[in-house]
């Protein structure tokens, strides 16, 4: 077996928790982080430990960017598979924000309501429109940059880029 892998994410910015945050909350996406954790494993490996579907475990993992892959050399005769792996085992936190912010983060992740998601949908027509700046999204939504990112780190279909959000158009 190869050596775990010895990296650190560093979060900077608060909304990096929200898919953090997300993935512990769920005890299938936790178990499938633990089980990749120890090495190498496909879906179907990560299936039978967990006795569960994980394809959304695994797309979550991935959209918060926890989890690598990488082809699996096949035995003759059989078709090559996908495998995955954790991307870190540590995570360094670096940022301040105001406790307004902070609790708006832990909402956004922990939330079941349905207006997030109307206003991901609403954020995802102003950025195709081409109004794509985070102070310009803050204006017309009237919520703050750090709120829109955590909406927007929630979203399959947008993704952060500095100061600009973007549509995701392949995943």
């Amino acid at each position: 077996m190869e050596p775990s892998v010895k990296r650190t994410k560093i979060i900077n910015d608060p909304a990096d928790l929200v898919p953090l945050l997300q993935v512990f909350n769920s005890k299938l996406h936790s178990q499938v982080f633990d089980e990749v954790s120890s090495g190498w494993k496909t879906q179907k490996e990560l299936e039978e430990a967990t006795g569960k579907d994980v394809s959304r475990s695994l797309d979550v993992l991935k959209q918060g960017g926890l989890i690598e892959s990488r082809w699996r050399m096949p035995a003759p005769g059989e078709a090559p598979v996908l495998e995955y792996r954790t991307s870190y085992n540590e995570v360094r936190v670096n940022f301040q924000c105001t406790m307004k912010e902070l609790s708006e983060i832990i909402m956004i992740a922990f939330s079941m309501d349905e207006g997030l998601r109307k206003l991901a949908e609403q954020m995802e027509k102003e950025i195709e429109g081409g109004n794509a700046s985070l102070v310009n999204l803050s204006r017309i939504f009237d919520k703050s940059p750090t709120f829109l990112k955590g909406v927007a780190k929630r979203s399959r279909n947008i993704v952060v880029k500095g100061q600009r959000l973007e549509i995701v158009r392949e995943r």
